[in-house]
């Protein structure tokens, strides 16, 4: 908000409407996502970047969906699982019994069901579930989800028991001639849904439904003191996010053409949160950088090790430790340096400290996949190659390295970054000063 909105609500006045450059900017970056999701695959055309891409677009709009609990409303979930697994299965049923009757529904509307799944049960089971927030409600959440989980093996009828439900996605009712069997179509479809959706929960942060959710994770006893009913809003905050859950499900079963207990067990929900709190739940583009780095990063790691899950949990640690603004906040961190014109000023800071620091990862990586290899595989060959390191795990001289590397790169490294804090404190004032002088 500039200094002039400030001032007009501070006066209890609205805020001055957007010029025509700033529209024309909001309305630009629309278009160019709509055109930059159109041209992607004809840059990246091989099978499994359009698989990438889809994944990519799926995780979008379920970490979109968790975000309005968590970012928006300051809801801590451990079950966002369930209304995305259980709008996959709906949806999956949907295409079956839509197949075997021949009625003329497209697939492109199918996700639809999906979300409306997701609505009907976060509807169902929210008025209880949001009657608290905090820890009460991460853990009936946590509760619910276990309870569907373990459902899911019990109930084999609708669920399919281990193997789930499939569904054949050609079946269905063509729309301009397309079979959706081909992968490139699916991800025009995934695509289009994804920036739907995205424009969707755009728009609902910035109702006044959006801004009750802000004021309601800030501070619900004035919320309830000016009249709105807190439990209210975190009611219909946690329908709008099961919806869109659903979506993503729906999206997912499509895809996969199945539907199985995966989709509600813990993993899904820690992969959503995962993602939601590495990108940035403080921005609403956060999930969206969260989304794309998680999956990128998962199906990547996978080929390079495979304990890929442990290193993913310590990258996981890192950020809440050191970076609870996750990957966007750091990013934002920079904006007043840039219109300052100063962020050169911190380069040389950055580039001596990521030395130290890729000396430190190195040494945890020889020293993990040496333990690993003497655990998990030990009558397998001692070479390895990981991260695209080669080395033998059962030379001494490997872990003397690996142990000097941790240490020393240890040292350097915090050395090195403690001087990073200094020169950003430096920067940071110099750069405010001049933005003042101007």
């Amino acid at each position: 908000m500039t200094d002039l909105a400030s001032h007009a609500a501070a006066l209890g006045a609205a805020p001055p409407r957007p010029t025509v450059s700033d529209r024309l900017k909001f309305y630009g970056i629309w278009l160019a996502t709509a055109v930059a999701l159109l041209v992607l695959p004809q840059v990246f055309s091989s099978g499994g970047s359009l698989t990438t891409f889809s994944l990519v677009g799926i995780s979008i709009i379920f970490a979109l969906s968790y975000n309005i609990l968590l970012g928006q409303t300051g809801m801590l979930s451990f079950g966002h699982a369930v209304y995305y697994g259980l709008g996959g299965f709906l949806a999956i049923h949907a295409i079956n019994i839509v197949g075997f009757h021949k009625w003329p529904i497209p697939l492109p509307l199918m996700p639809l069901i999906g979300g409306v799944a997701g609505l009907f049960f976060a509807a169902l089971i929210g008025w209880v579930m949001t009657q608290r927030s905090g820890t009460a409600f991460a853990m009936i959440s946590l509760g619910l989800a276990e309870l569907v989980a373990s459902s899911a093996l019990i109930l084999r009828t609708f669920f399919g028991g281990e193997a789930g439900i499939s569904a054949n996605r050609t079946k269905l009712f063509k729309v301009f001639g397309l079979s959706f069997g081909p992968q490139i179509q699916i991800y025009y479809l995934i695509a289009a849904w994804t920036l739907i959706a995205i424009i969707a929960m755009y728009a609902l942060t910035r109702t006044p439904l959006g801004r009750m959710c802000n004021a309601v994770r800030d501070n619900p006893e004035r919320v309830q003191f000016v009249g709105y009913d807190p439990h209210v809003v975190r009611y219909l905050a946690f329908c709008f996010s099961g919806f869109f859950a659903g979506i993503a499900g729906a999206l997912a079963a499509i895809n996969f053409e199945i539907a199985n207990s995966a989709y509600l067990g813990a993993t899904q929900s820690g992969t959503v949160l995962f993602s939601t709190y590495i990108g940035g739940i403080g921005f609403f583009i956060g999930p969206i950088v969260g989304a794309v780095f998680v999956t990128v990063l998962s199906l990547g790691l996978s080929d390079l090790t495979q304990v890929w899950q442990l290193y993913f949990g310590l990258f996981f640690i890192a950020v809440v430790a050191f970076a609870p603004g996750g990957i966007t906040g750091l990013l934002m961190m920079h904006r007043p340096l840039i219109r300052a014109g100063m962020l050169q000023r911190m380069l040389p800071s950055y580039l001596i400290a990521v030395v130290p620091t890729l000396a430190l990862c190195t040494g945890l990586m020889m020293m993990i996949e040496t333990i690993v290899h003497y655990t998990v595989n030990p009558n397998e060959s001692p070479n390895i190659k990981a991260f695209g390191i080669p080395f033998n795990a059962e030379r001494p001289s490997v872990w003397a390295i690996s142990a000097v590397l941790i240490i020393v790169g240890f040292i350097l490294a915090r050395m090195s970054w403690t001087r990073v804090g200094q020169t950003w404190d430096a920067t940071l004032s110099a750069a405010r000063a001049k933005v003042h002088a101007t």
